[in-house]
Formats: C-alpha cells, structure tokens, sequence
C-alpha cells in the first residue's frame, strides 16, 4: 500500500480524488489539506462521504510529511513551492493545475501571469496524458495532469496529425463543459437561474487551454498545429463533448481514418472508439475515466469530425491522476479505475 495525499481536498476535483482512492486496492488515503475547512472531515463538507471517507482536512505541511505521492487540486500558481518541497523530500507530486503543463516559460506568462520559480523542476515534470506520452511518466516524480479540454481535443486528434491525415492548421475544437470544471468557488454564471435552461460560449478565442492542446499535437506530430478553440457551459454536473472540424489531406480515405484510429488506440482501455454509425455521449462516460471517441467524415467539404466524450472530473481531472499513480508506482493502469459508468 502506497501513502496518497490531496492538498485542496474540498474542492470538486479535490473530493473526486478522495472517492477514488478510498476504493483504491494499492493506495491509503493518508492525509488532505484544505485552507476553508481545516480541522473539519472532508464527510462534513460532502455528506455523502459520511463514515466512507471521514478523513479530518490538515494543513498541506502534513499532508506532504504523511504521503509517498501528494496530488495537487489547487488553482494555477500554488504549486510550484509544493512541487519544490515534495521534489527535496522524494515524494511524488501529481499536479492537476495548470503550473506544469505549458513547456515555454513565455506561453505560462502570457496565458497565467506567472513565471517559474524553479526553472529546473521545469525540466523535471512530464505532461501526464498516459494514452499519448505513457514512457515518458514512468519513474517521474513531477507529473503535470492535463486539464479536461487538454485531454478530450488531443485523444480526438492524435491518431490523425500523428498520420498526416489532415491539415495542421485551421483546426476548429468546439466544446462543451459541465459546470463544476467551473471549480467549486460561486462565480454569476454559474449560479443556478443564470444556468439553468441557458447555453453559451465563454472566453471565445481567448482560453487559456488552446496554446496547451495546440503543444500536445504539436509534440505528436512535429508540425505547427493551430486550433480555434470555443468552449460553452452546459448546465449539467459534469462531462466534456468535443466536436473536433479538420480539413483531411487530399486523397485521404475514410478506410484511412478508421485505420489509424484502430491501430492507434487497440490497446488502450480507456479510449473507446465507437462504431460506425454511433455518436459519442458524455451520458455514457459520466463518472469513469473512459474516454468515448466516434469518427465522422463530410466528405463534400472533406472534413473529418472528431467527437470525443469524457467525464471532466473523471479522465479531465482525478481518473487520470489516479492513472498517473499507477504508471508512477507500476500498478496496473487500470487498476481503482474500473467501476461501470451508469447507465442512465
């Protein structure tokens, strides 16, 4: 058994990665830390968790003192000084805000105002989306856990800019988000009349996730991937849908894009490739780290449309840390990741 901690347990992210590791067979839930509830359990902030996870909210000193791997569920900027602190005392630090992610130091300024304040834990950290960078995770102590957008655009993409399928450039990403990749801090947009019965974009052209997708494909494939992105609120709890537009490549097939597609993702258990014919559904993603993924191609404007589908809480947020444990400390990947989603 593995000692696991979260810093920002309450949050949603947070509170998703308590539930999954106390039904983790290889890992202890040890210690969680959270600035507004310190000293209360984590069942008092979420009632369902009573006498499951009745764990009492530390502070972060602790939490890294306890654990053999600490994730971060903290807003981007706050990770970095933990990063350093669980990096000199040979704890792993699973990071699921944004202080990792981007490799140019430029990129991170512009998009989140910050700098890096180690440069050479930098160098150290790997982007932990398993299905597309799984060698370069393991034995790493400083893992940068994709977003939920980052994470559903890529695995809708990859197979084809890895194939030189379609055209890098004029790639559109429109997206749908639940609400709670909102984060658990009430903003107007998010309160219920605002919500409720509304659909709109947000931060069009202007979010900080596109220069990340555009690096993960970039990294793939060597080309200089550019990417319309526009995301929208639902109002539901959770799930992303992203509908992937890309111009193919003269001559290519549809057989072509199945294939790759096929090849690409066989052996991955959590990418689901639909069939022919189906469509995919955050409904049937929803609480798991599945990641659905169906192909369609308008072959009179010869684009191919990508549909991905994953839970943001799940494969977008705490399922694909956990996965990222589990390369980390050679469990099976799988493994504390298999419940059923339900089905209605």
């Amino acid at each position: 058994m593995i000692k696991a901690g979260i810093v920002g347990a309450t949050g949603y992210a947070g509170a998703e990665l308590a539930r999954l590791l106390t039904q983790h067979p290889q890992a202890e839930l040890a210690a969680a830390s959270s600035v507004s509830f310190t000293g209360k359990k984590l069942s008092d902030v979420y009632p369902a968790y009573r006498q499951l996870c009745d764990i009492v909210c530390t502070t972060q000193a602790e939490v890294v003192e306890k654990s053999d791997v600490v994730f971060a569920a903290l807003p981007h900027g706050l990770s970095q000084e933990l990063a350093a602190d669980c990096f000199s005392k040979g704890k792993a630090l699973i990071d699921l805000g944004a202080d990792f992610r981007l490799k140019n130091e430029a990129d991170y300024e512009k998009w989140y105002g910050g700098t890096f304040f180690y440069p050479e834990l930098h160098k150290q950290a790997v982007y932990g989306l398993p299905e597309l960078f799984r060698e370069q995770i393991r034995g790493k102590k400083i893992v940068a856990n994709p977003g939920c957008f980052t994470t559903a655009v890529p695995l809708a993409l990859a197979p084809a800019v890895l194939n030189d399928l379609i055209e890098p450039a004029g790639i559109v990403a429109d997206c749908k988000s639940g609400v709670t990749g909102a984060g658990r801090s009430l903003t107007q947009n998010t309160h219920f009349a605002e919500l409720n019965e509304g659909f709109s974009a947000y931060k069009v052209a202007n979010h900080r996730h596109n220069p990340e997708m555009e690096q993960t494909l970039r990294l793939l494939s060597g080309q200089n991937v550019t990417i319309t992105f526009v995301p929208h609120l639902l109002p539901v709890s959770r799930g992303i849908l992203a509908t992937c537009y890309a111009r193919l490549k003269s001559g290519v097939t549809p057989g072509q894009i199945r294939a790759a597609y096929e090849k690409q993702y066989a052996e991955e258990f959590f990418i689901r490739l639909l069939p022919q014919g189906k469509t995919a559904d955050i409904k049937n993603v929803r609480l798991s780290n599945f990641c659905d993924i169906s192909l369609h191609l308008d072959l009179h404007s010869s684009m191919l449309i990508a549909v991905s589908a994953i839970d943001n809480m799940g494969k977008g947020a705490a399922g694909q840390a956990v996965q990222n444990m589990n390369l980390l400390f050679g469990f099976d990947e799988k493994t504390g990741l298999t419940a059923l989603p339900p089905a209605f």
